[in-house]
């Protein structure tokens, strides 16, 4: 009977709190929202209601931790004002963590995230892991698409020898391949370490271990590989306009020879008759 007391206490010692992550759009200007009470000026974090926390990132993710329903629909109203470039579908990424001065910092596979306490600063590394991991899932997803267009075109470049579509498609994809390049690689820097770590070392296990966690370095490291081929694709594109066009002009000035040639010899016919 000691024992159970014993075991349910502690269950109940711990906390469990809901993360969440939301890329809203390109960017969030954060210009303008400093307080007197705010905890970090990059990423803008702040408090919420008696135990929530909200920081916003440039690159248009904004992290919420403990907050109500009610709490997250108004940070949200009123952030929505200053995200530019807002996008129609929301991702989100969410995360339980769960609080016990006996906890070690840890994350299961699959599980929750166990740390010992909700300081800021402990916060603020959750945030940046999370904020990272939803940016990433949307990075793909736009590269991904890219690839599917180009698929079919390298599939049948390879098969007939000669570009299938014409010079305006192509033209299409060289800019969707280039503004995806443009926005993923200049969205966020999954290598960089938050800037928190500086002050608080002793918290890089826990960041090493969310870093594991949500895969960061090996998914930017992918992703790296594949705008290195999408950059690729587009120059090969490029060639290939250059050098269609090229021929089609050697092929206008033949005719134009062809043409003068024939003319010349039709005037010379003429006048010997």
């Amino acid at each position: 009977m000691a024992n159970a007391q014993i075991i349910g206490s502690a269950q109940a010692a711990v906390r469990r709190v809901t993360a969440r992550a939301l890329l809203l759009g390109d960017r969030i200007d954060a210009a303008g929202l400093e307080r007197s009470d705010m905890i970090s000026a990059s990423p803008l974090a702040f408090h919420v209601g008696a135990n929530g926390f909200v920081a916003l990132y440039r690159f248009g993710v904004a992290v919420m931790i403990g907050l109500s329903p009610l709490e997250e629909d108004d940070v949200l109203n009123q952030v929505k004002l200053r995200v530019s470039g807002p996008h129609e579908h929301i991702d989100d990424e969410s995360a339980i963590l769960e609080i016990s001065p006996d906890f070690d910092d840890k994350i299961p596979p699959g599980g929750a995230i166990a740390m010992k306490d909700l300081s800021e600063q402990r916060l603020l590394v959750v945030a940046d892991a999370l904020a990272k991991t939803v940016s990433l899932g949307r990075d793909e997803r736009e590269v991904n698409a890219v690839f599917d267009i180009i698929e079919p075109f390298a599939a049948n470049l390879a098969r007939t020898g000669r570009p299938p579509w014409n010079r305006r498609s192509m033209l299409k994809l060289i800019g969707q391949t280039l503004l995806v390049q443009h926005r993923v690689s200049g969205r966020v820097a999954v290598e960089e370490k938050p800037d928190v770590l500086w002050d608080r070392p002793d918290l890089e296990r826990l960041y090493a271990r969310l870093e594991d966690e949500y895969e960061l370095k090996q998914r930017a490291e992918t992703l790296k590989h594949k705008l290195d081929m999408i950059v690729e694709t587009a120059r090969i594109l490029t060639d290939i306009l250059d050098a269609d066009r090229a021929t089609r002009l050697e092929a206008t000035i033949v005719v134009l020879i062809v043409a003068e040639i024939l003319l010349s010899m039709i005037q010379i016919l003429v006048l010997k008759h």
